[in-house]
């Protein structure tokens, strides 16, 4: 093999390198030699290559005549594509595309490239990448600023995967978890619906408005097959919600979430510590620093590791330091244990001590706890579920953790439409396929 052959050789090994590496799967696209170099564009240095894209068409794109001996080449028409970057530098393909003048017409037009979208100059690779990218916790601008491309190009790429998305209306779940989260300011109403799989945490819908008017209209989509399907639902104590599952699901139980029934009288007594609190100045100071002991699951205070305690001139243990609290506030002693019973009835999930707590109630309780122990009444049937069973709002919880982190990286959405594409794409709900066409229009 002589030295040129070799050297012929070795250039389209090299070149069948690259069009491999920049996924550029177009026949009709050629590389010659020296087709890469490196170039100052706008004070960036970016990776050139350019190719020439010509063949002959089937027919012409403006009168759709059959291609024949009155069609023409005439020049060619150079396009800038944005494609992934490589080794760390922009990149773009200068494209040299063939035209064609139709006599049959008198019309020009340009051949088309299977690396972009007609009309456009982002490569489809590119789209790809950056909507792979919208699956991760990170804001729209510095994907945009990853691609070289600007938000806005961000926007209508996630746009292009919401627009296929389709919600199937017949079947949930049988076990389903309501909650709601801090909604866009642009939103109906100031928290939005989120709607998750009771037993895989999945994340099943959201909805703009939480209202029940709205969820009413948006749950008469479901087939009544599908609706009736569920039999457990997790909630908060929201009453709206209690109306929309008697009204929409004919065979669900409804179970409180138990966290959501400790937060209840856990605010209570908190707030009745404040109360006592603010007015005792001698002991302000010390119910402000060991809140945390009040509010503690008195089985689990140490009764025997005796330590200095700040505040405190002696040595103590932690059920010293909280019945010296409690000694100073009668109110705030009796909402305790008051607090302490209903606490240990729920752990428990013993529903005949959780009744006797709340039908036995001392008048010198405060009135926060009065209000929440009839709150605790009004909801004691569908207790009586949540303590027969397993189900919770942890995994929903979890994902409005998640939305709510999302949110901030963002610096927050003008567009729920926007939120709810970004939060279904992160969620796994909108695959994102290589193989899809994400048309969209051109974007500077």
């Amino acid at each position: 093999m002589s030295k040129q052959t070799r050297k012929k050789v070795t250039y389209m090994s090299e070149l069948n390198y690259m069009i491999e590496l920049l996924e550029l799967k177009d026949n009709n696209i050629k590389f010659y030699e020296n087709c890469y170099h490196k170039e100052k564009i706008k004070g960036i240095y970016y990776k050139v290559f350019e190719g020439t894209l010509t063949y002959k068409p089937t027919c012409c794109e403006k009168c759709g005549v059959v291609f024949d001996n009155k069609f023409e080449k005439h020049g060619f028409i150079t396009s800038n594509i944005k494609i992934p970057d490589v080794a760390g530098f922009k990149t773009i393909l200068r494209l040299k595309k063939q035209r064609y003048l139709c006599k049959h017409c008198g019309k020009t037009f340009t051949l088309r490239d299977n690396v972009t979208d007609y009309g456009c100059f982002i490569s489809k690779n590119t789209k790809w990448k950056i909507a792979n990218e919208l699956r991760n916790k990170i804001s729209e601008k510095d994907i945009a600023r990853n691609n070289n491309v600007s938000p806005n190009t961000v926007e209508r790429v996630m746009d292009s995967y919401y627009d296929s998305q389709k919600l199937y209306k017949n079947y949930l779940p049988r076990v389903l978890s309501f909650d709601e989260f801090k909604s866009v300011k642009s939103a109906d109403g100031a928290m939005s619906f989120h709607m998750c799989n009771g037993e895989t945490g999945q994340t099943i819908d959201i909805v703009e408005d939480r209202r029940l008017l709205s969820l009413l209209r948006y749950f008469g989509y479901y087939s009544f097959n599908a609706r009736k399907s569920v039999k457990f639902i997790v909630i908060d104590m929201y009453s709206p919600y209690v109306s929309l599952i008697k009204k929409m699901f004919p065979n669900a139980q409804i179970i409180i979430d138990t966290f959501h029934l400790i937060q209840l009288i856990s605010r209570s007594l908190n707030k009745t510590r404040i109360k006592a609190m603010k007015g005792n100045k001698v002991v302000y100071n010390k119910m402000k620093r060991y809140w945390k002991l009040i509010l503690k699951d008195r089985n689990e205070l140490d009764y025997s590791k005796w330590k200095k305690y700040t505040c405190f001139s002696h040595l103590m243990t932690e059920i010293d330091v909280v019945n010296y609290l409690l000694d100073q506030n009668v109110e705030l002693k009796t909402t305790y244990y008051k607090y302490q019973e209903l606490l240990q009835s729920i752990k428990e999930k013993n529903y005949n001590n959780f009744l006797y707590a709340i039908n036995n109630i001392n008048n010198s309780i405060s009135d926060y706890m009065k209000t929440s122990i009839k709150t605790l009444i009004e909801f004691k049937d569908n207790i009586y579920n949540t303590f027969n069973n397993n189900y919770h709002n942890g995994y929903i919880e979890g994902n409005n953790n998640f939305i709510k982190v999302l949110k901030r990286i963002a610096f927050g959405f003008r567009s729920f439409r926007r939120f709810k594409a970004r939060i279904m794409i992160c969620k796994g709900l909108i695959k994102i396929n290589r193989k899809k066409a994400n048309a969209f229009a051109p974007a500077s």
